[in-house]
């Protein structure tokens, strides 16, 4: 096996900027130490040399001194609207291969309104919305209650409690308020779907024709080759319905490691499995997504658990026995190194270098 220089590319919460007026969880997506030496230490495992980088403005002298064949890249960026997007940016420009996505899906994929216009015009399911720049706009005729209130560009459920969910307009009103007071961004209002979320992660890339996500016939085939899908996840909210009915940023942050995750979800219709697995690859190709990515669903109690697409996260958390795609890939008897490996060589395939 050929052997990599290999930097990871990430933003600790240790170095995080602290400025005044920032929000408690204002970081709460970026990594530990933990992770990323778990990181570190499995692309040793894979028979590469490994170094961690803070993906910062120090990163152009660090990249030009270490000298990586390829970039593991899994930074959230700190400012902006397409922060997740800097540093692909930039190894771009310094001619440098990295993992995972490339600038217009990241930039694109943060910005949920933009995605969903995206799914919207392919016709994929995903609940009706609206954007909400100022909390007095007039409600459109379609958003119909209960409605979902979210900040427009941010991840790991920030800005996600019970107050999300919203009941009639002096809810609504107040919600969208706080979100944009908070967040400093447009206030994204979806229709709520009640039931089941699930999870579904997916490391590879599309072969053959990207442009089309469903042919008119719906008979014909459905092209997903080169994806591998793992078993769609769900977390048992039962334990925290008194305070927690949705996966909120509490949920995901603070007792991450105290949830119950059910992998593979109990999901007995063979044909909904298959459903949820062909929409993942469709999100996948509408938004350009590059070697790893996970897409997030409701399933609709009151519809035959119809799937809804919420979103994709071509960024997905990478922490040992926590995070989401983690635990999917643990489910098939993946482990932690092995994953991290996966992607690793999925891209230096992707870039004809193994």
């Amino acid at each position: 096996m050929k052997k990599f220089r290999v930097a990871l590319i990430a933003n600790l919460k240790k170095n995080a900027p602290i400025f005044d007026g920032m929000k408690e969880d204002h970081w709460a997506d970026l990594d530990s130490e933990r992770t990323v030496n778990a990181l570190v230490e499995a692309i040793h495992a894979g028979g590469h040399e490994c170094e961690f980088i803070e993906g910062n403005i120090s990163m152009v002298d660090s990249i030009q001194k270490y000298k990586p064949d390829i970039c593991f890249n899994i930074a959230e960026g700190h400012f902006g609207d397409g922060r997740e997007a800097h540093i692909p940016a930039i190894l771009e420009m310094m001619r440098v291969p990295y993992t995972g996505s490339k600038v217009l899906t990241l930039a694109l994929t943060l910005d949920k309104p933009m995605t969903k216009r995206v799914l919207h015009y392919h016709d994929l399911p995903t609940p009706p919305f609206q954007v909400f720049e100022r909390e007095d706009e007039p409600l459109n005729d379609d958003m119909v209650y209960p409605l979902f209130v979210k900040p427009s560009r941010e991840g790991t459920g920030m800005g996600i409690s019970e107050k999300s969910i919203v009941r009639d307009d002096s809810e609504l009103r107040q919600q969208v308020s706080d979100m944009i007071e908070q967040y400093h961004q447009p206030s994204l209002v979806e229709r709520f779907i009640e039931g089941r979320e699930v999870t579904v992660g997916v490391i590879g890339n599309l072969m053959g024709p990207v442009a089309k996500r469903i042919p008119h016939d719906e008979g014909a085939p459905r092209i997903q080759s080169g994806l591998r899908f793992f078993p769609p996840m769900e977390v048992d909210l039962e334990p925290f319905t008194k305070k927690d009915i949705i996966y909120s940023n509490r949920l995901k942050v603070e007792l991450a490691d105290k949830l119950n995750y059910l992998c593979p979800a109990p999901i007995h219709d063979k044909e909904l499995i298959d459903d949820l697995n062909w929409y993942t690859a469709a999100v996948f190709r509408v938004t350009g997504a590059l070697d790893v990515s996970r897409v997030d669903f409701r399933l609709d109690a009151h519809d035959n658990l119809k799937p809804y697409i919420l979103e994709i996260n071509p960024l997905p958390g990478l922490s040992p026995g926590i995070s989401d795609i983690v635990i999917e890939a643990q489910a098939e008897g993946i482990g932690h190194t092995e994953l991290v490996n996966m992607i690793l060589d999925t891209a230096l395939k992707r870039y004809g270098m193994n």
